[in-house]
């Protein structure tokens, strides 16, 4: 297939969508195409996903089953079968890209996805990298595997990177509204990646290379990460002052121009912003370049669950208690507000240093029912329903991720104490501990 042919497909919707990792990224994205028209294939090496997928079940709390029925009546297929990459049209891939034990990164998801589709591309697809990465990694590592099959990258195959832009359960953004950046291998391939994202988003915004495209997303993610670094050290600098740190971003929130408000936490979570800032140090070293302020942001997030356990520890001492020996219920356990994504979450941090000095832990989330399993972190416990017996049963509620669910009336009322590290409680009160 040419490109003409291609670029034709895409325009009369008869092209194959392959989506490869239907998790928080590749799942909406599915969607987004198979309501624009497209039959879409989505392929994942979690054999129960594709399962549930294939029965029109969701296993992501903002994705209701309805739109995976409703995609699966449009023709949406799910397989674990990587050799089904062939039927494809175009190929987006969207797995994770973590770090490794010494923060470096581990870029095993994608290697092993593209070496389970090489085998099986021919011409005529566009393959599209959505992983987050440092740049060079489209050019020096899935140009190079296409090109093992004899396939010529922007003649025979069109290589594009494009970032995911994705924000879970934010209903002003969603995947039709978020604008796309787009950047190709070729000019070919660009001009192919525009027309496959083109169909399905509003707008593609289009930048002169691969690497171009992997610095935005960085650029993006370490410009949030920086700034949230820097709110959370002048919260333990308004701490130690007795300011609070909330009442001053408030104010100075209501400045009209020059200030962007950004609001500390107990810790990063998400799979981006505690991570991806670690891929530019990583390769910007291959230059013989420090990123010395994206380090010591980095640093700074890094160390705010100590931090908190900290301030627990003062707050108990000052009414005669030790963290060893107390029930602690830990309030949200996803890593934001409103979502049951609990990857990186800095609430399971938290729970696993309160567990190492001796508390007794449960928690409470009406987004995650039952606590999920987890690469590195593993708790046997289910979500706590709130009561006002429940709540003072324990020495002390820490609010970890403030859900609009909770009631924070009720929680007030009946907690012996609070450790509010999200600026919940915006009055002073006897039982509340900002950290």
């Amino acid at each position: 297939m040419s490109l003409d042919n291609l670029l034709a497909s895409i325009q009369d919707r008869s092209a194959i969508i392959g989506i490869v990792g239907l998790g928080y990224v590749g799942l909406p994205l599915m969607l987004r195409y198979s309501e624009s028209g497209f039959r879409v294939l989505g392929i994942d090496i979690d054999g129960d996903k594709v399962a549930r997928l294939n029965k029109g079940e969701s296993y992501i709390e903002h994705i209701p089953a309805s739109a995976i029925a409703e995609a699966r009546r449009r023709g949406f297929e799910a397989t674990a079968d990587f050799s089904r990459g062939a039927e494809a049209d175009a190929l987006i891939i969207c797995v994770p890209t973590p770090l490794n034990r010494h923060r470096e990164p581990d870029l095993s998801f994608v290697l092993d996805t593209m070496d389970a589709l090489t085998p099986h591309l021919r011409r005529g697809q566009i393959v599209s990298l959505e992983s987050t990465t440092y740049p060079g990694t489209t050019d020096e590592e899935l140009r190079p595997r296409i090109e093992s099959r004899g396939l010529r990258v922007g003649e025979d195959v069109f290589l594009v990177y494009s970032p995911e832009r994705e924000d879970p359960a934010n209903p002003d953004f969603v995947t039709k509204t978020i604008p796309k950046v787009c950047g190709g291998a070729t000019p070919a391939c660009l001009k192919a990646g525009v027309a496959l994202y083109g169909a399905a988003v509003d707008r593609v915004v289009e930048v002169s290379s691969t690497r171009a495209a992997e610095m935005t997303k960085l650029l993006e993610n370490i410009h949030r990460a920086v700034n949230i670094g820097l709110v959370n050290e002048m919260k333990i600098i308004a701490d130690r002052m007795g300011i609070d740190i909330h009442e001053v971003i408030r104010a100075a929130a209501t400045k009209p121009f020059g200030f962007v408000p950004y609001y500390p936490g107990p810790g990063l979570g998400g799979h981006c912003i505690p991570i991806d800032p670690f891929y530019l140090t990583w390769k910007a070293r291959e230059y013989g370049l420090q990123t010395r302020f994206i380090e010591l942001a980095g640093e700074v997030n890094r160390a705010m669950p100590q931090w908190v356990v900290g301030k627990i520890a003062e707050a108990l001492n000052e009414r005669g208690r030790a963290i060893r020996g107390c029930r602690v219920l830990v309030l949200g356990i996803a890593y934001k507000k409103n979502v049951d994504d609990m990857r990186e979450s800095p609430s399971v941090e938290l729970m696993e240093q309160l567990v190492r000095m001796g508390a007794a832990v449960e928690y409470s989330d009406p987004h995650v029912p039952v606590f999920p399993k987890m690469r590195q972190h593993h708790f046997d416990l289910k979500s706590v329903p709130l009561t006002p017996e429940s709540i003072a049963g324990y020495d002390l509620v820490l609010l970890a991720t403030n859900h609009d669910a909770f009631d924070y009336g009720l929680i007030a009322s009946h907690a012996r104490l609070i450790v509010d590290t999200r600026g919940v409680y915006l009055q002073p009160a006897a039982n509340v501990v900002k950290a």
